[in-house]
């Protein structure tokens, strides 16, 4: 819907409470990535709002947890079969919103939404719970796992819709309710994902989104007494902030966090191979992906051959307006996250390190009408410390950090030697090796010759700053589920 404001027209986005879509009376802009100019008005909401979508949950909860799995599961594949009915509008909107390229969004970002209602509508029908008997006390214990209530959910700007519906789909397969926060600078394909739900047979009230900032619509979210579960993806220190303002109401929660992830490349790699995945791993959706590869230990007998053909092929990983099909990234999601990421870029320089290309070596040749965007080529650097903030923080953009080890043990140490454990990456044709190294790393996901194959059957999460509980199948159900035990003296 398209609201006239000045000599402007802005798509103007409203809350989605009970079933209907209600209109905020202040807003927040909203940025096409790609050009740097205003294009949506997303709703500034708060505590009002908030406790409008709680009630409306809790007086859908009783109905909707009362249904079968099976009933609940229709709902979910209707609404994945309505995704896809409107699937290129949902591709077209994610790449304008979060200035992704059409290519990603098309091929990871809007297929993976819709599969996360299909997998869990599917995954919620398989459980099984247990039973143990004590005939000597004439007695029979079992299981049963009931919905929590209310679920608070709050997804980031790097794969909007995605990281939604990886929430979304498990809170209600298995019978809760939801409250839902989108990130602010992202907020329009969830709009339109609300725009299906009476269509797909969703009750008023089950799913509400109400937009809005971290400190005001999250932290109302948070604080929310009526809320007994928050499940949040984003940043360490959000997410500390959460831990802080939730510990007073004793909230399960499920935090999925910032990443500094290693790449470990052994002599024996298939480097073709490594490389082409690599430079993929590193500036896929412009480096902002929480799974993404920042630091790259190379074995040091071909450590430099390795730099020269990965510098080479990250030359090649083009960088241009998202709707141009021969674009590799995008643009960044933000003015201010590009000076950030930029700044890390800086301070690699004035530490002595080489930028082999990108920022500050490669030129951008951009239309006119994208000047103004957050552009950044993919960016290699060499040369850096292990102490430097460069190889110890998130920068989450498109520049990655190459530096040799000697031995198996350095590139384990070196790999663990930050406060983040989300996943990594091992490069070697030993089998016993990459056992070995994969067992000591400390990290949630480990992908041996290869990125980002995932099963989401299996558990999802990192270690240490990376966050607190796990995501996937069975883990998804039981965090949305209380389990109970019951036992019958016969």
């Amino acid at each position: 819907m398209l609201k006239t404001s000045e000599q402007h027209s802005y798509l103007v986005l409203e809350n989605y409470i009970g079933g209907k879509f209600v209109p905020c009376q202040t807003h927040i802009d909203s940025y096409d990535p790609s050009t740097g100019e205003v294009y949506c008005k997303v709703p500034d909401s708060g505590r009002e709002e908030v406790e409008a979508a709680v009630a409306a949950a809790k007086e859908a909860f009783p109905d909707w947890s009362a249904r079968s799995p099976q009933q609940r599961a229709q709902v979910l594949n209707k609404l994945a079969d309505l995704i896809e009915a409107h699937l290129e509008e949902f591709i077209q909107a994610e790449s304008k919103d979060q200035g992704k390229t059409v290519t990603f969004a098309r091929a990871v970002d809007i297929p993976r939404s819709a599969y996360n209602f299909r997998f869990f509508a599917s995954s919620v029908l398989h459980h099984t719970t247990d039973c143990s008997q004590m005939d000597h006390m004439g007695c029979i214990n079992y299981t049963i796992r009931c919905p929590v209530g209310v679920a608070g959910l709050i997804s980031p700007w790097n794969l909007p819709l995605y990281l939604l519906t990886w929430k979304i789909a498990p809170a209600i397969a298995t019978g809760n309710t939801v409250v839902t926060k989108p990130s602010e600078m992202t907020s329009v394909t969830a709009w339109m994902m609300c725009k299906l739900m009476q269509q797909a047979g969703v009750p008023p009230g089950v799913v509400n989104v109400i937009f809005g900032t971290g400190p005001r619509a999250g932290d109302a979210l948070v604080i929310h007494p009526d809320i007994p579960l928050i499940s949040f993806t984003g940043s360490t220190a959000t997410a500390q902030r959460i831990t802080e303002r939730s510990a007073p109401y004793c909230k399960k929660l499920s935090l999925e966090l910032g990443g500094k992830n290693p790449a470990i490349v052994f002599a024996d790699a298939d480097l073709a191979q490594c490389i082409e995945t690599t430079v993929r791993s590193s500036f896929s959706n412009q480096g902002e992906i929480c799974l993404c590869t920042s630091r790259i230990y190379v074995e040091r007998s071909i450590y430099s051959e390795f730099l020269e053909r990965f510098v080479a092929a990250a030359k090649k990983w083009k960088t241009g307006v998202p709707s141009d099909p021969s674009s590799n990234n995008g643009a960044l999601i933000s003015k201010e996250h590009l000076e950030k990421v930029r700044s890390f870029v800086a301070l690699a320089k004035s530490e002595g390190g080489i930028i082999h290309c990108g920022e500050g070596v490669d030129q951008l040749d951009l239309p006119e009408q994208n000047k103004s965007g957050y552009y950044m080529p993919a960016t290699v650097i060499s040369g850096i410390s292990d102490s430097s903030r460069i190889m110890q923080e998130e920068i989450f953009g498109p520049v990655t950090c190459v530096s040799p080890f000697d031995t198996e043990d350095e590139a384990v140490s070196k790999g663990n030697g930050v406060r983040y454990g989300l996943s990594a990456t091992v490069w070697s044709r030993d089998v016993g090796k990459v056992h070995r190294v994969a067992k000591r790393l400390q990290a949630g996901l480990v992908w041996t010759n290869c990125w980002l194959v995932r099963d989401l059957n299996l558990p999802f999460g990192g270690m240490k700053n990376s966050g607190m509980g796990r995501e996937g199948g069975k883990d998804s159900y039981h965090f949305f589920t209380e389990v109970k035990t019951i036992t019958i003296k016969h």
